[in-house]
């Protein structure tokens, strides 16, 4: 019965080349801990840490038909370990990034909709208001407000005065002001 406990990496190295379980399982039984415990100071994650050793005994036991007898395997082992960890920390870093341009993505889209929304809400609100104003004075208002017509233009059209006409859209404004407040002239400027 062999014993590999008694033997060099080297030589448990040639042996894993030759599909040598019980060689693969020495140098496992030897490194994983160290190497474990390498990757848990760098990564302090135990789970990836525990999952990146094992990843690397898969990877050696899968290339064990061309891996070098004459390598020294602890050092393979370890800058194997090395780099793992540098390149799961590079990747991190980029998915990090990415799931934050992710996230500021939505914020700028939830934000759109929820003012969009806001905004359709208070345009139904305005809407019924001046739906709600004396007939005549809505037409006027609306005439002066929402097809940008003239005083006297209106005056002109309805059979009213110039002065009549600044009336009724003083008195919309006046009722508009109170049920929204100035943020109603704001919004019938910009219109």
């Amino acid at each position: 019965m062999v014993t590999y406990e008694c033997m060099s990496d080297t030589e448990l190295a040639g042996l894993i080349s030759a599909d040598d379980h019980g060689a693969f399982a020495e140098i496992y039984e030897r490194y994983f801990r160290l190497l474990y415990v390498h990757a848990l100071k760098k990564l302090r994650d135990k789970d990836e840490a525990r999952d990146l050793v094992q990843d690397l005994f898969a990877h050696l036991w899968t290339r064990r038909a061309s891996f070098d007898e004459q390598i020294n395997i602890s050092n393979y082992l370890y800058a194997s370990v090395r780099n793992r960890v540098i390149n799961l920390v590079a990747h991190k870093q980029v998915a990090d990034k990415y799931l934050l341009s992710l996230a500021v993505d939505d914020m700028k889209i939830e934000a759109i909709t929820d003012h969009r929304i806001r905004e359709r809400q208070l345009a139904e609100m305005i809407e019924s208001e001046i739906g709600a104003l004396p007939p005549k004075m809505r037409e006027v208002f609306e005439l002066s407000r929402k097809l940008n017509f003239t005083h006297r233009e209106i005056a002109i059209q309805l059979n009213l005065s110039e002065q009549s006409v600044r009336s009724h859209v003083k008195g919309a404004l006046r009722i508009l002001r109170t049920k929204f407040g100035t943020f109603i002239n704001l919004l019938l400027f910009f219109k």
